[in-house]
């Protein structure tokens, strides 16, 4: 036998043996990846009631007050300087518009001026308003 003959059965022996022995090459596969999905956003349309004896504007959908704090416009969970309940008591008009009051509080300050006590007739007709 030459050496040809032995390096090809001792390939194939080596072979043979891998494959007996079930030594075969190790892979490893990619992690799978975690992609993070933001979730769709949910609008909700703001409306407000305007409260100018005390120029504060609630957003009942929010639950939250927004007013000017000195130059600052600020959004809280409270009213300022005084209580829900004598918030909630004093006159108040209901506004149509849907994006931040300080874009509109300069005219509606005009037309709803503090000492406004509010038109028993406008007030019930946006009662009625909001009913239907």
């Amino acid at each position: 036998m030459n050496s040809t003959e032995r390096l090809k059965i001792g390939l194939l022996f080596t072979a043979l043996l891998g494959a007996l022995t079930g030594c075969t090459t190790y892979v490893e596969e990619p992690h799978p990846r975690r992609v993070y999905a933001q979730p769709a956003p949910v609008y909700v349309e703001d409306d407000y009631i305007y409260y100018p004896a005390y120029q504060v504007y609630y957003s009942p959908h929010r639950h939250h007050y927004i007013y000017r704090d000195h130059r600052a416009w600020v959004t809280r969970p409270a009213p300022p300087r005084v209580s829900v309940d004598v918030l909630f008591a004093s006159p108040s008009v209901r506004l149509a518009f849907h994006d931040h009051p300080s874009r509109h509080h300069e005219s509606v300050a005009r037309q709803y001026p503090q000492h406004w006590r509010g038109d028993r007739d406008e007030r019930n007709e946006n009662d009625r308003g909001n009913r239907r």
